[in-house]
């Protein structure tokens, strides 16, 4: 099961994704730079953290006109599963693939530690195997990862059960002190109304050895094989 791992310049947890992904029996990543024109041999695709054309504009406004994007919004709106970590989040919200926007932190700072999540949304294709109030440790790195969204683009995210996972304190409580940025109503990750594309300021690639302190990340890497896996099942 092949993942493309898209390089623009300026992505920095490119290197990381494969490694996460790699280490996951049953999966291979690659790098997919950012001028190729198709994504139709990978069965999923995975917009890495970094700094797109070095956030000059804004996070991800440059990187979403980038060749590639094409064939990742196509790709995204016939079905095929995406998963965006921290800058990749900002390019699919900038792109038009998720709602809302990623900005400046609320303490005006970079943050660069270990936060909790909660698992919002056990059965989508992101969390198999995650129960409702599934506790995901994972690092995260950013200077512009506070979501925002009106209140009426809040109201269908909850109402379609679009938020996925919220920051949480370690007894699974949403409360102010566990969130890093600011973020409103501590979400931390969301998904399309589809449910295909994920976007998350954590890092799961930087979490799937428990070594580096969670192998948490390695859950959701772990449930994008398990959907398409029973996808080729249905389509075979």
């Amino acid at each position: 099961m092949k993942f493309a791992v898209i390089q623009f310049p300026g992505s920095n947890c490119d290197q990381d994704c494969v490694a996460g992904i790699n280490s996951i029996d049953g999966l291979r990543a690659e790098y997919v730079w950012h001028k190729e024109t198709s994504l139709h041999e990978y069965d999923a695709i995975v917009l890495p953290g970094g700094f797109a054309y070095g956030d000059y504009l804004r996070c991800g406004a440059i990187a979403r006109f980038s060749q590639i994007m094409q064939a990742v919004t196509s790709d995204a709106r016939a079905g095929k599963l995406v998963l965006g970590t921290c800058n990749g989040f900002q390019i699919l919200c900038e792109a038009g693939l998720l709602p809302g926007a990623l900005v400046r932190n609320r303490s005006l700072r970079f943050v660069c530690e270990m936060v909790t999540m909660r698992v919002e949304v056990p059965d989508s294709q992101f969390t198999l195997g995650c129960p409702e109030g599934t506790l995901l440790r994972m690092p995260v790195a950013h200077g512009e990862g506070c979501y925002f969204a009106d209140a009426g683009t809040l109201r269908d995210l909850n109402q379609h059960r679009q938020v996925i996972v919220r920051y949480a304190n370690e007894h699974g409580r949403i409360v102010p002190e566990a969130n890093p940025n600011g973020s409103i109503e501590n979400i931390a990750g969301i998904c399309n109304r589809e449910r295909n594309v994920f976007g998350l300021m954590p890092h799961p690639d930087r979490a799937c050895d428990a070594r580096l302190g969670s192998a948490d990340g390695a859950k959701i890497f772990r449930s994008m094989m398990q959907t398409i896996a029973a996808e080729q099942a249905r389509a075979a």
